[in-house]
């Protein structure tokens, strides 16, 4: 409970900060580029390194890929039910398949699991949610987008997630596995480490915004209902199916029922699909997710 309302708190200093209006535009993009350089990899090695590969590794790998072909079905056969412009069509192929794992699934994660499931959160956010983002995610842009520079080709996507810092931490981490770093030198990655929660909330928080167009009410609700109930839902039915146990299942399956990911929506909105209907996605998701991810976790705790 105390890392939930710590959690929370972050969150509300975020919007405080960017109610008073006395700081740039882009102080959260310098809040995300130092987690994503410094915090991300920092977290990384200290919880890889020490991590047990077992069975249930395989499906918090596997299940992110699940969710977002899921996300990505039913999307499709509502927009053709409910005759969606190719904008919002691609927005929510986008939002509704990719979840916020990293920036709030590993917060929400230490909150109710405790550091025990932040490994399990990592592996599920760097080799699930930033590869489908970055190969899912481009093809997306390149059958929806409207700009051809929003298009990168397959060389760009192979350097972009090879010089991702998270990710090249990651692959170290798996080389490193089973080390114990010198006293100095884990000191210095647990401090560092210990910024990544409140410099992302507060992150989080002074970016949330909640506008939405005249008529983008249903796609949103739409939205919404896909991610952050269908499809945990789904991965339990799952889970059920195949008699799946363990903390990572755990984990894996509440990270499926993270709200829209902050970085599938910057890249919506550079691409001009439907910037307002993204922007009210992940804003409007965030603020829901503080209810429907507690109820997801009793929901867990009861089936699993």
């Amino acid at each position: 409970m105390e890392n939930l309302i710590a959690t929370i708190a972050y969150l509300f200093i975020g919007i405080l900060l960017r109610l008073t209006g006395r700081l740039p535009k882009d102080f959260s993009t310098s809040l995300n580029l130092f987690v994503i350089y410094v915090s991300l990899p920092a977290l990384v090695l200290l919880k890889v390194v020490k991590m047990d590969i077992g069975q249930g590794l395989f499906f918090v790998t596997l299940l992110p890929w699940v969710m977002a072909a899921t996300g990505a079905v039913m999307v499709l056969i509502l927009s053709r039910i409910f005759n969606w412009s190719r904008e919002i069509t691609g927005c929510l192929l986008l939002m509704c398949s990719l979840g916020n794992t990293s920036f709030l699934g590993i917060p929400m994660v230490r909150a109710f699991f405790g550091e025990k499931g932040i490994t399990y959160a990592i592996i599920y956010d760097q080799l699930g949610s930033f590869l489908a983002l970055a190969t899912y995610g481009s093809i997306v842009l390149a059958l929806y987008a409207r700009d051809d520079k929003t298009k990168p080709n397959f060389k760009e996507i192979v350097l972009k997630i090879c010089t991702f810092p998270p990710f090249m931490a990651l692959v170290l981490a798996f080389l490193l596995r089973g080390i114990t770093f010198p006293g100095y030198l884990q000191g210095i990655l647990t401090s560092m480490a210990a910024t990544l929660i409140p410099v992302v909330m507060i992150a989080v928080g002074y970016q949330l915004h909640l506008k939405l167009d005249p008529g983008a009410f249903a796609p949103m609700a739409v939205g919404l209902l896909i991610k952050l109930v269908a499809a945990p839902l789904i991965a339990l039915i799952i889970t059920k199916l195949f008699g799946l146990r363990g903390e990572p299942v755990k984990v894996a399956i509440f990270e499926s029922g993270m709200p829209p990911m902050v970085s599938a929506g910057a890249l919506a909105i550079m691409a001009n699909l439907a910037p307002k209907l993204t922007a009210a996605l992940v804003g409007s998701g965030i603020f829901l997710s503080f209810i429907t991810l507690p109820l997801l976790f009793k929901l867990i705790a009861f089936f699993i």
